[in-house]
Parts: C-alpha cells; structure tokens; sequence
C-alpha cells in the first residue's frame, strides 16, 4: 500500500481563489469493520545501507517516544494516544529487534519484492510491524517520484505488517523531507530548521510517523480510510503538510521553535529528543489534529 505523500503540495496552483467563501466538508474516514493493531505492537527496525549510530539512535528514540509518559508536553506520546480513538483501545509501541544490513546485499537499486524480502528478515508475527528504512544512497521504486514509503501486510494471512522508509536528503529532500527542504513545487519559502540537526533523517521521522498510525488504524486496508482502498487517505496521510496550527497549502503552520538552534518542533520526545510531527485525523472531531 503506497504512501503518496505529496510534501510539495502540487495543487496549490489549482485553489480556487475563493476557496475561503466555500464552506469546507468536513474529513471522514470510514471504518471498513476490519482489524486494528491494537494491545503491545512490537516495531523491529531493519537498517539497510549505512546509517551513523547517532542517525539509529535519533530514529529509536522516537520509536521509544511513542509510549514514553516523562517528556514534557506537547509530548510525541500525547501525539500517538489519537490513534486509542479509533474502534477503542490502544495501542503499545515498543522497540524489537534492530538488524543491520550495511553491506548493500541485494544492490543499491530495489524493488518492492526486495523490500518485503528484507521485511521478513525478522518473523512476522501478530501485532508486529517490520520497519525497513533505506539509507541515502538506496534507490526505491517510485521513491521521490509517487511516494516517500509505505505499508503493508506480510500475507493474506494477517500475521503481520510492515513499512519501508527511505531517507532522502540525496535524492529529494524537496519532496520527502520538506519541511526542512525548499519543496521542488510551489511557494519557495525558506525552510525550517530540523530539530535534530538531519534533514534526511527528520524527514524520515515525519513519514514513519506517518506509516506508523497508517498501520495501526488500517493494517489490512479494511480500517480507517477515505477513498479508493488501492490509494487511501488514511490517519495521516489525511492531513498531508500540516504540522501546526494556521497551516496551508505550502505552509506547515505556526510550530515551536528552540531557542539556541532555531529548529522547528511540535512535539517532545526522550533523551531531550524534539520533533515535528504531522497532524493526525481525530475520529471524535473529524478534524485534523496538531499538537501546537
């Protein structure tokens, strides 16, 4: 299930100039009455290419931010707990294994079958997520051109999900890693400063992010989603390019900013970890939800 994360905001150019006299429809995605990922859901991170210890780190700290209860608020598990109001219940983050695969074993070039097959590294297992994130100099079908990632099921036996993430300060980091890049379309505002001093890899923060709550409310595609099931708006998906209140089209909106490095964040994790966070769709509200 593809990932069209369209960061550049192709359609700005198309707005009606009087969209503001038009009352705006409100956002609703249908639940489809199939299973969510829901109780203790165990994320495995496979790491393919080169990665720095301090880029790992950075990714799993987040991972870990998910469920933590000692950061300070807007906190990234106060972002996370949106996803307890879908169908009820919540649902547990906690890290599992972590492979490393540095030696580039199936090329720098991949497909989607190679993706799933370094999927399956770690068994897939109920109520787990294979997480597979590509370094920079990894080429992806379709990435940068119709996606920055994406999520699926292991089988049609619903044993288990996984997702793929590239990281794309090389290849297009106007597309998958803006706000922090001048997007390739549109207004060429200057970008934000990354709360964790990568582009590359805050890019890739915001498209797990995304493809996490995307799984856990749609692992199957018979969740939550709007539109056709072979391109779906989902959780987050829903709510592209907006990461703070007063967003539009090209502008991710008022964010917090620290105060000695300037970088732009929405959300506190551990370890002093800060990141910016894309809106959610809250089922209660059937709005886009920020955290500032």
């Amino acid at each position: 299930m593809a990932l069209i994360y369209h960061f550049a905001i192709l359609f700005i150019f198309f707005t009606c100039i009087n969209a503001a006299l038009v009352q705006e429809q409100p956002l609703v995605l249908k639940y489809h009455n199939g299973v969510l990922l829901k109780g203790n859901v165990t994320v495995n991170l496979i790491w393919y290419g080169h990665f720095t210890p301090i880029q790992r780190s950075i990714i799993t700290d987040f991972v870990i931010s998910l469920n933590s209860g000692r950061t300070p608020a807007p906190s990234t598990s106060s972002w996370w707990k949106t996803t307890e109001k879908y169908h009820g219940g919540s649902s547990s983050i906690r890290v599992g294994h972590q492979i490393l695969h540095e030696q580039y074993t199936l090329g720098k070039t991949l497909k989607s079958v190679h993706l799933k097959a370094l999927a399956s590294k770690v068994n897939f297992a109920i109520n787990s997520i294979n997480v597979v994130l590509t370094a920079n100099d990894v080429v992806v079908d379709g990435f940068c051109m119709n996606r920055c990632g994406t999520h699926g099921s292991a089988s049609r036996s619903r044993s288990g999900t996984y997702i793929w993430v590239g990281n794309s300060v090389t290849q297009c980091p106007g597309y998958c890693a803006w706000p922090f890049h001048q997007p390739i379309y549109g207004p060429q505002t200057p970008p934000l400063v990354s709360p964790n001093g990568d582009v590359g890899i805050d890019g890739m923060i915001i498209n797990l992010a995304t493809l996490l709550a995307n799984t856990v409310t749609n692992p199957f595609n018979s969740g939550y989603f709007q539109g056709p099931a072979t391109a779906p708006l989902e959780a987050v998906s829903a709510c592209t390019g907006q990461f703070g209140s007063g967003s539009y089209p090209g502008y991710p909106g008022r964010t917090l900013v620290d105060k000695v490095t300037g970088a732009s964040f929405n959300a506190y994790g551990v370890n002093g970890r800060k990141f910016l966070l894309p809106a959610m769709w809250d089922p209660q509200t059937s709005a886009c939800r920020t955290l500032v």
